[in-house]
């Protein structure tokens, strides 16, 4: 086929339509881009000074006790600090001195009172269940440090420091078999 001179020549542009303002779609906002207008707040200056021991117990008018758990080996002990009425020690709804009939035991469970010098200010009631009488005291005593660092936090460094807060992660050790208790094996005979 022989090439005419239409066939070579460019296409005819075709009608140009008028261009569409394009609109610009906008997303919300980030969290990061909000802006929030900065409100002046008073200069207020801290201070730092330790609260009196008298005035300790008569700034906590809304709660009437402070609770806390201490534990030592199987024993759980749920102490109530209270800050008002009647300032007597008592577990399981005994007199302390009757309940804990070493003397020893008792000085265990109030060492954190004793070592605060604090006895007179507050009460103590406590509920014990589990382990026997020296794991607890030492629940008690650790139930009572704990319930003192949330009274007044200037106590933590001192008691931490004598090691009441800290649980005792020492456990009874499980029985072996073929010996008497844990490593204690039978007697041997020679015959």
């Amino acid at each position: 086929m022989p090439i005419t001179k239409k066939a070579i020549t460019a296409k005819e542009p075709a009608e140009k339509k008028p261009r569409q303002k394009t609109v610009k779609k906008t997303r919300p906002a980030r969290a990061d881009e909000i802006k929030i207008p900065a409100v002046k707040k008073p200069l207020v200056k801290k201070t730092e000074d330790k609260p009196d021991l008298e005035t300790l117990g008569q700034n906590t008018k809304k709660a009437k006790f402070i609770e806390a758990i201490g534990r030592r080996k199987e024993a759980r002990a749920r102490v109530r600090l209270s800050t008002q009425g009647v300032k007597e020690f008592s577990v399981n709804q005994k007199p302390l001195a009757e309940y804990f009939k070493s003397a020893n035991l008792r000085d265990i469970a109030l060492s954190p009172v004793e070592k605060l010098k604090i006895g007179e200010k507050f009460g103590f009631s406590a509920v014990v269940s589990g382990g026997g009488m020296s794991g607890q005291a030492e629940a008690v005593r650790q139930a009572i440090a704990r319930a003192l660092v949330l009274l007044n936090p200037y106590f933590k460094k001192r008691l931490k420091k004598l090691g009441f807060l800290k649980r005792d992660p020492r456990m009874r050790e499980r029985k072996k078999f073929g010996l008497k208790r844990a490593r204690r094996a039978p007697q041997w005979s020679k015959r």
